[in-house]
């Protein structure tokens, strides 16, 4: 009985001095946004028990460098299917690391799906189309939750707003992606003439892209980009806006 109550005493006594450690870890982990890394049954699943014991055991760098080294031979091979469970597995142990994130989109958004357009195993071009768009989406999906796990770096916002623009050729969505990572501080300084860019192929916001344009326009020489005067004059014209408003400069430099 005293040797019961002494080792319940002594777990009672662990239990308090673990409670604020496991407490500031949570903190740590809700700070570092390591919302992808969950130690439950699912991941036992996805990893496999050598890679499950693995990251519990605190080696979930060293595993998720040798997948993404599977990952690339996956790539060379064109085993799209493979490469894509790696990824997942390789993304899920380290959701801090952009390369991870970016380099999987990439595969599934850009090399999987021009694959999937030029399979010749497949005669049926509304088949192919529709694996295209599937490889699309998936790439989507790789950049919003490894969005979701880095809220503040912009280089996944550019990644997302750049697969919107080449591949779904939707120019408000990457318009949107662009500044969201123009808002961030470390931010490219392209970023806000990017936005402006993409919001100038879209119907009916016009006004609002070249009010942005020209604003950097006025920033002074910095911003005056070939690109930058092309569509700030192609706003003039479709805008109607008054010869005497209209940015003096005509030619382009290189």
């Amino acid at each position: 009985m005293t040797r019961g109550l002494v080792a319940l005493a002594v777990l009672i006594v662990m239990g308090l001095f673990k409670l604020p450690v496991e407490r500031d870890l949570a903190a740590l982990h809700r700070q570092e946004h390591f919302r992808g890394v969950e130690f439950n049954l699912d991941l036992r699943e996805k990893l496999g028990q050598l890679g499950f014991i693995a990251a519990l055991s605190g080696f979930r760098a060293i595993v998720a460098d040798a997948l993404f080294i599977q990952a690339h031979a996956a790539w060379e091979n064109t085993q799209w299917g493979r490469m894509l469970w790696l990824f997942r597995q390789i993304t899920t142990l380290q959701p801090r690391v952009l390369l991870f994130w970016d380099t999987a989109a990439w595969h599934m958004a850009w090399n999987a799906s021009v694959a999937a357009m030029n399979d010749t195993n497949q005669p049926r071009q509304a088949l192919r189309v529709k694996a295209q768009r599937e490889y699309f989406a998936v790439g989507k999906d790789f950049l919003e939750r490894g969005i979701k796990n880095n809220p503040d770096r912009p280089e996944l916002y550019e990644a997302l707003a750049r697969l919107y623009k080449e591949k779904y050729k939707d120019h408000e969505r990457a318009a949107e992606y662009y500044a969201k990572a123009a808002t961030l501080s470390e931010a490219a300084p392209w970023d806000r003439r990017f936005s402006a860019y993409e919001l100038s192929y879209c119907e009916g916001r016009e006004g609002e892209s070249y009010v942005r344009l020209r604003s950097l326009y006025d920033e002074g020489e910095k911003e005056r980009l070939p690109t930058l005067i092309k569509r700030l004059k192609f706003l003039e014209d479709k805008l109607g806006i008054p010869q005497d408003q209209r940015i003096p400069y005509q030619g382009s430099k290189r």
